[in-house]
């Protein structure tokens, strides 16, 4: 089985601003089915499709499957059987040893930049780097899936 264990924080957007950035890459993904127990998604980048599995989060840990399909396939998938989807910026950012995926959302959730990081185990010792602010993992209304459906340009901040 896949298992991935992942943290999510907010960054600190004027440290963020202030930082030497890798080239991001666009994606857009839709999801098939969104449910509080797993989702099913199709993720498009400039170069590669994907369908990717996930199960319910406990903790920072969840079941996923990832799969490379065609592109073709992927567009396909997203405008005609996606039920909800979002585009974002994505850079990965090496520090300490580890790398660091930011997303910088677009569209209906602009505004929102969230850091995620992979680890080996959910109490794997790590360093933040100062642009990381406050944790957000295992809040529901910060994974994708869910800003789909009630986007970040919707919330009473």
């Amino acid at each position: 089985m896949g298992i991935e264990i992942e943290r999510k924080y907010l960054i600190n957007y004027e440290k963020w601003q202030k930082i030497e950035k890798p080239l991001g890459r666009t994606y857009r993904q839709g999801y098939l089915l969104t449910d509080p127990k797993k989702t099913i998604r199709v993720r498009l980048t400039e170069t590669n499709g994907y369908l990717t599995i996930k199960g319910l989060s406990v903790g920072a840990t969840r079941s996923e499957f990832e799969y490379e399909i065609p592109i073709s396939d992927a567009v396909e998938l997203l405008d005609n059987f996606s039920i909800s989807e979002l585009s974002k910026i994505r850079y990965k950012i090496s520090f300490e040893n580890k790398v660091w995926e930011i997303d910088e959302f677009l569209g209906d959730n602009a505004g929102l930049i969230i850091a995620e990081i992979e680890l080996k185990r959910e109490d794997e010792h790590f360093n933040c780097p100062d642009w990381i602010d406050k944790e957000v993992t295992g809040d529901e209304k910060y994974y994708n899936s869910n800003l789909t459906i009630t986007p970040y340009k919707y919330w009473n901040l």
